[in-house]
């Protein structure tokens, strides 16, 4: 298939003059970049005019006179529309813009001062099913906020920050997102678990061959966290069996590896209970696993964010390993 035309670069004259070179300093009027926006969030040009109630032909106009500013291709014209890696740019701008100025208006006292703020978030399953949304009730009620989250395995978090769609992430990634900073969170820990009638059936052998070959249940086609797992078992070699369910949602995973549909790694804070009440037993109690979590978000002073960031970590702080 054929990628994406690459992004032409902006012209440049040379002058005879001596001395350093002239600048050139591009406006970015904020309709153009709030309507890039609009097109990035709604999918397509025609939702993004229904929204901002103008004619699709006004959206394409204002996306077409951006790109021109800027000498860069911003969109990419699929469905739904995604942003380059300079629309990228501009779509954290505009979010960025609205937050600072809804953060204005609520000091100053203005009009819509009292409309809740919108805060997006993306984070990982299982911190979903586990502990992030405690982190959330903790937020003061005064702040006033409406979240908008966004799963994702920890993994691509960053991703969803780099492209301007959230706000602030859970991820395992330490590297900060250009414009963003980072605090540790902590570990959450995993549990090779099956239950017992799996484990009587096929696991009385050596646990890392048999690994390999016994049904195995996996959260989607990019989880290769049992696979790491296994590789960890037998020095580098191998896989966990392709005989594999996926089952896309953190309870649901649990309950296909209480089930006996297969084995897998389950987070400690899920695992513990089913296996004081015997639904689950621990394949390799000392070969647990940690993965490392970290807060990122937009280096932005605004309240709202901040106060999301607190709590956030002082939940993590008791839930997850230090």
């Amino acid at each position: 298939m054929r990628g994406p035309k690459a992004e032409p670069a902006v012209p440049c004259r040379t002058s005879a003059r001596r001395g350093p070179p002239a600048t050139t300093t591009v406006d970015l009027p904020l309709d153009q970049v709030r309507t890039l926006l609009a097109v990035v969030d709604e999918g397509t040009f025609d939702a993004a005019a229904a929204a901002l109630h103008v004619t699709p032909s006004a959206v394409s106009q204002r996306v077409k006179a951006l790109e021109q500013r800027t000498g860069r291709v911003l969109l990419l014209r699929t469905k739904p529309v995604r942003p380059t890696e300079s629309g990228a740019v501009l779509v954290r701008l505009a979010r960025q813009v609205a937050r600072l100025e809804q953060d204005a208006y609520g000091e100053l006292g203005l009009s819509g001062a009292g409309e809740p703020t919108r805060v997006s978030v993306a984070v990982n399953a299982d911190s979903l099913a586990t502990w992030f949304l405690g982190a959330l009730t903790r937020v003061p009620e005064e702040v006033r906020l409406c979240f908008e989250l966004r799963r994702e395995d920890e993994e691509h978090t960053a991703a969803l920050l780099r492209e301007g769609l959230v706000m602030a992430a859970v991820t395992s990634s330490p590297d900060p997102v250009p414009g963003c900073s980072v605090r540790a969170l902590g570990r959450m820990r995993y549990l090779p678990v099956a239950s017992p009638q799996f484990a009587a059936r096929y696991l009385d052998g050596p646990l890392r061959e048999a690994l390999a070959v016994v049904p195995v249940v996996a959260f989607d086609r990019r989880d290769d966290f049992q696979d790491g797992f296994v590789r960890r078992l037998r020095a580098g070699r191998g896989a966990a069996s392709a005989q594999r369910h996926h089952v896309p949602t953190s309870e649901g995973f649990v309950e296909a590896v209480a089930a006996g549909l297969g084995w897998g790694m389950v987070p400690e804070a899920q695992a513990v209970p089913l296996l004081r009440t015997g639904r689950l037993v621990g394949l390799a109690p000392d070969r647990a696993v940690d993965v490392p979590l970290y807060w990122q978000q937009w280096k932005l002073d605004s309240p709202a964010l901040a106060a999301v960031a607190d709590a956030v970590t002082a939940t993590a702080a008791e839930a997850l390993r230090g």
